[in-house]
Protein backbone atom coordinates (compact mmCIF):
# COMPACT_ATOMS: atom_id res chain seq x y z
CA UNK A 1 0.00 0.00 0.00
CA UNK A 2 0.86 3.66 0.07
CA UNK A 3 3.26 5.05 2.65
CA UNK A 4 4.51 8.46 3.77
CA UNK A 5 3.54 11.53 5.74
CA UNK A 6 2.02 13.40 2.79
CA UNK A 7 -0.42 10.62 1.89
CA UNK A 8 -2.88 12.14 4.35
CA UNK A 9 -3.20 15.15 2.02
CA UNK A 10 -4.75 12.91 -0.64
CA UNK A 11 -8.57 12.94 -0.69
CA UNK A 12 -10.20 10.02 1.12
CA UNK A 13 -12.62 9.27 -1.68
CA UNK A 14 -13.55 10.28 -5.20
CA UNK A 15 -11.41 10.40 -8.33
CA UNK A 16 -8.47 12.02 -6.53
CA UNK A 17 -8.31 9.34 -3.84
CA UNK A 18 -5.93 6.38 -3.98
CA UNK A 19 -8.81 4.14 -5.04
CA UNK A 20 -9.89 6.58 -7.74
CA UNK A 21 -6.35 7.11 -9.02
CA UNK A 22 -5.88 3.35 -9.40
CA UNK A 23 -8.57 3.32 -12.13
CA UNK A 24 -7.07 6.12 -14.24
CA UNK A 25 -3.89 6.45 -16.32
CA UNK A 26 -1.25 8.47 -14.54
CA UNK A 27 -1.70 11.98 -15.98
CA UNK A 28 -5.47 11.76 -15.53
CA UNK A 29 -5.03 10.39 -12.01
CA UNK A 30 -2.66 13.24 -11.12
CA UNK A 31 -5.11 15.81 -12.48
CA UNK A 32 -7.63 14.68 -9.87
CA UNK A 33 -5.12 15.04 -7.04
CA UNK A 34 -4.99 18.59 -5.60
CA UNK A 35 -1.43 18.08 -4.29
CA UNK A 36 -0.15 17.71 -7.88
CA UNK A 37 -1.85 20.59 -9.70
CA UNK A 38 1.38 22.42 -10.67
CA UNK A 39 2.82 19.18 -12.07
CA UNK A 40 -0.36 18.66 -14.08
CA UNK A 41 -0.06 22.19 -15.50
CA UNK A 42 3.56 21.51 -16.44
CA UNK A 43 2.70 18.19 -18.09
CA UNK A 44 0.03 19.99 -20.11
CA UNK A 45 2.42 22.77 -21.15
CA UNK A 46 4.95 20.14 -22.29
CA UNK A 47 2.23 18.28 -24.22
CA UNK A 48 3.06 15.08 -22.34
CA UNK A 49 -0.44 14.10 -21.17
CA UNK A 50 -0.95 11.47 -23.89
CA UNK A 51 2.65 10.25 -23.58
CA UNK A 52 2.21 9.57 -19.87
CA UNK A 53 -1.34 8.23 -20.14
CA UNK A 54 -0.51 5.77 -22.92
CA UNK A 55 2.84 4.56 -21.55
CA UNK A 56 2.71 1.01 -20.27
CA UNK A 57 4.27 0.33 -16.90
CA UNK A 58 6.16 3.42 -15.77
CA UNK A 59 7.29 4.82 -12.46
CA UNK A 60 6.68 8.53 -11.96
CA UNK A 61 8.40 10.68 -9.35
CA UNK A 62 5.75 13.36 -8.92
CA UNK A 63 6.80 16.68 -7.33
CA UNK A 64 4.19 18.31 -5.12
CA UNK A 65 2.99 21.88 -5.53
CA UNK A 66 5.30 22.75 -2.62
CA UNK A 67 8.23 21.26 -4.57
CA UNK A 68 7.54 23.57 -7.49
CA UNK A 69 7.06 26.48 -5.06
CA UNK A 70 10.71 26.06 -3.96
CA UNK A 71 11.78 27.21 -7.45
CA UNK A 72 11.91 31.03 -7.74
CA UNK A 73 8.78 32.15 -9.58
CA UNK A 74 10.63 33.85 -12.43
CA UNK A 75 12.70 30.71 -13.01
CA UNK A 76 9.64 28.47 -12.88
CA UNK A 77 7.73 30.67 -15.33
CA UNK A 78 10.71 30.63 -17.70
CA UNK A 79 10.84 26.83 -17.57
CA UNK A 80 7.09 26.51 -18.11
CA UNK A 81 7.43 28.71 -21.19
CA UNK A 82 10.32 26.67 -22.65
CA UNK A 83 8.83 23.41 -23.88
CA UNK A 84 12.16 21.72 -24.60
CA UNK A 85 13.60 22.37 -21.13
CA UNK A 86 10.29 21.52 -19.49
CA UNK A 87 10.03 18.23 -21.39
CA UNK A 88 13.59 17.34 -20.37
CA UNK A 89 12.86 18.03 -16.70
CA UNK A 90 9.54 16.17 -16.68
CA UNK A 91 10.77 13.08 -18.54
CA UNK A 92 13.64 12.97 -16.03
CA UNK A 93 10.95 12.17 -13.43
CA UNK A 94 9.79 9.05 -15.32
CA UNK A 95 11.44 5.62 -15.23
CA UNK A 96 10.36 2.68 -17.43
CA UNK A 97 8.79 -0.20 -15.52
CA UNK A 98 6.75 -0.07 -12.33
CA UNK A 99 9.17 -0.04 -9.41
CA UNK A 100 7.86 -1.53 -6.19
CA UNK A 101 9.33 -0.08 -2.98
CA UNK A 102 11.68 -3.05 -2.62
CA UNK A 103 13.11 -2.33 -6.09
CA UNK A 104 13.27 1.45 -5.71
CA UNK A 105 16.78 1.88 -4.33
CA UNK A 106 19.50 2.08 -6.96
CA UNK A 107 20.30 3.77 -10.25
CA UNK A 108 17.50 4.08 -12.78
CA UNK A 109 17.68 5.36 -16.35
CA UNK A 110 14.89 7.86 -17.01
CA UNK A 111 12.85 8.55 -20.13
CA UNK A 112 14.97 11.71 -20.45
CA UNK A 113 18.01 9.50 -21.02
CA UNK A 114 20.14 10.17 -17.96
CA UNK A 115 19.84 8.29 -14.71
CA UNK A 116 18.67 9.17 -11.24
CA UNK A 117 19.70 7.59 -7.98
CA UNK A 118 17.40 6.44 -5.20
CA UNK A 119 18.69 5.74 -1.70
CA UNK A 120 16.84 4.30 1.24
CA UNK A 121 14.62 1.40 2.23
CA UNK A 122 11.35 0.59 3.91
CA UNK A 123 9.34 3.81 3.82
CA UNK A 124 12.25 6.27 3.74
CA UNK A 125 13.64 7.12 0.31
CA UNK A 126 15.61 10.02 -1.14
CA UNK A 127 16.07 10.72 -4.85
CA UNK A 128 19.41 12.21 -5.97
CA UNK A 129 20.24 12.97 -2.36
CA UNK A 130 17.78 15.85 -2.24
CA UNK A 131 14.17 14.88 -2.91
CA UNK A 132 12.38 12.95 -0.19
CA UNK A 133 9.57 10.56 -1.09
CA UNK A 134 6.67 11.98 0.93
CA UNK A 135 3.99 9.57 -0.31
CA UNK A 136 5.10 6.42 -2.07
CA UNK A 137 3.77 3.40 -3.92
CA UNK A 138 0.65 5.14 -5.25
CA UNK A 139 -0.93 3.00 -7.96
CA UNK A 140 -2.52 4.29 -11.15
CA UNK A 141 -3.79 2.23 -14.07
CA UNK A 142 -0.40 2.34 -15.81
CA UNK A 143 2.11 3.68 -13.30
CA UNK A 144 3.48 3.50 -9.80
CA UNK A 145 3.85 7.01 -8.39
CA UNK A 146 6.23 8.30 -5.73
CA UNK A 147 5.31 11.82 -4.64
CA UNK A 148 8.44 13.86 -3.86
CA UNK A 149 9.10 17.19 -2.13
CA UNK A 150 11.69 18.62 -4.56
CA UNK A 151 11.76 18.96 -8.34
CA UNK A 152 14.54 16.84 -9.86
CA UNK A 153 16.85 18.57 -12.32
CA UNK A 154 18.74 16.56 -14.94
CA UNK A 155 22.51 16.92 -14.64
Amino acid sequence: GEFGAACSAVPADGEGSFTGMADDPVATAASNNPVLSTLVTAVGEADLVDTLNTAEDITVFAPTNDAFAKIPEADLNAVLADQETLTSILTYHVVPGQLAPDALAGEHTTLQGTSLSVEGSGEEFTVNGEAAVVCGNVQTANATVYIIDTVLMPA
